[in-house]
């Protein structure tokens, strides 16, 4: 199949089609460093990160093995419940995140999901909030480490900023909508309900997803 003219997946309905960089194919056919069932009980012992809910669709969990005099992640293993690009972006942050004898759990921590993507040669743009996954659950992997060490003074707890002091909604929240494909004021609202606790945030609310769409899709598509 050629994949410059053809989708390699379209909706039932046709109404949309993704097209996948031969590198994010490789990944989702071969993921690299996915754990099996077989090899929970061996890593046991292992820091484990979990984001998600099957409840909800895509989860992601996370093992890292750790070096404890160069703190670097030696080994890294993962299961997830979801979709191809999530699968695929999270061999590649297991590879990007174990080559060269490992990352720091410093470097890791700076890992983000534009370099998951750049990686792989992009992402088709309704897919690319797939690829937070893998980097917020290998963040909770490493919190677990510092906590199983007693580093307390290390562990990071990602908080957001409030913009809607009513709902209680923040910036962080806006930023997994837009990730999660909403683009507009209204989609962000159907998803968060900002700004309906308290409209004087809207204008913010507005930034925040301009901000945001160009930080993830490039040029400004709404």
């Amino acid at each position: 199949m050629d994949t410059q003219t053809s989708p390699d997946i379209t909706s039932r309905d046709r109404a949309q089609s993704w097209f996948y960089s031969d590198e994010v194919k490789d990944h989702f056919f071969h993921p690299r460093n996915f754990m099996t069932d077989d090899m929970v009980a061996a890593y046991r012992d292992a820091s484990m990160g979990m984001v998600g809910s099957p409840a909800c669709g895509d989860m992601m969990k996370v093992w890292i093995v750790v070096d404890p005099n160069t703190t670097q992640i030696t080994d890294l293993k993962w299961q997830t419940f979801g979709c191809a690009s999530a699968i695929a972006s999270t061999s590649m942050m297991s590879a990007i995140v174990t080559e060269n004898g490992g990352m720091t759990l410093d470097r890791a921590r700076q890992l983000r999901p534009q370099d998951i993507m750049e990686r792989l040669g992009g992402l088709p743009n309704r897919k690319i909030h797939c690829s937070v996954l893998g980097d917020k659950a290998l963040r909770a992997a490493i919190n677990d480490f510092y906590r199983r060490t007693n580093q307390h003074e290390k562990i990071e707890i990602e908080h957001g900023r409030i913009i809607d002091p009513v709902l209680k909604v923040t910036d962080k929240d806006i930023e997994e909508a837009v990730l999660d494909g909403a683009i507009t004021l209204e989609a962000v609202q159907a998803k968060t309900k900002v700004g309906t606790g308290d409209p004087s945030c809207i204008p913010e609310v507005e930034q925040l997803i301009r901000f945001y769409r160009e930080k993830f899709f490039g040029a400004d598509q709404a």
